[in-house]
């Protein structure tokens, strides 16, 4: 029986290669602000104008709102297959006592034929019921993404416009859209603590 995958393992380097947030700071046309404002802690000193970056990868692992969804993912990802597993040892069992029965001339031809028939059926249903769950899982699984990628990037547009960069890179160690980068430039730990208080603000509330 074709198991039902556990996908998650490589959400956040699919999400690092799939995404590039680039944001002007401020509506288009509009000047900068001047340097000097906006000093960062958490060992950034980034200013307004300067372009910036985060590290996605970090960023989704450290944030609080993904990794509930991950957990709830996961447990009904896990809750799926412990079914269809199931399903498959009765199912396995069934077959072993209907060889069992005919080796020992315990059915006639017709009741044979029925119950062989109604095995191989049970077998093409679950086989079409893991199909259905695995697609199911991978919806599931990139909306789930999408709904992170969505809080990270209206997040960032309501930062920026306090922050006033350039530019808002991302890098991961799978794109290295940032090679080389000063580190006094990367943002994601005070992107990351804006994004969980946030979060924790909205889970709160409801």
């Amino acid at each position: 029986m074709k198991k039902t995958p556990l996908i998650l393992s490589i959400v956040a380097v699919v999400l690092a290669a799939a995404v590039l947030v680039l944001f002007l700071a401020g509506p288009a046309g509009t000047k900068k602000s001047q340097k000097g404002a906006n000093i960062l802690t958490e060992g950034s000193s980034a200013v307004a104008g300067d372009i910036v970056y985060v590290q996605i990868d970090t960023l989704i692992m450290q944030y609080d709102y993904f990794n509930d969804l991950r957990s709830a993912f996961e447990s009904k990802a896990q809750t799926v297959q412990d079914d269809l597993q199931k399903q498959g040892r009765k199912l396995e069992s069934d077959g072993k006592a209907f060889e069992n029965q005919i080796n020992k001339g315990l059915l006639t031809r017709s009741v044979a034929e029925q119950q062989q028939q109604g095995l191989l059926k049970r077998q093409q249903d679950l086989q079409n019921l893991a199909n259905q769950k695995q697609m199911e899982l991978q919806e599931e699984e990139y909306v789930l993404n999408n709904k992170v990628m969505d809080a990270i990037k209206t997040f960032l547009e309501e930062y920026n416009k306090t922050h006033d960069y350039a530019m808002i890179l991302t890098t991961s160690t799978a794109t290295n859209i940032v090679i080389v980068g000063n580190p006094a430039l990367d943002i994601t730990q005070d992107v990351v603590a804006g994004l969980n208080e946030e979060y924790i603000k909205n889970r709160n509330s409801k």
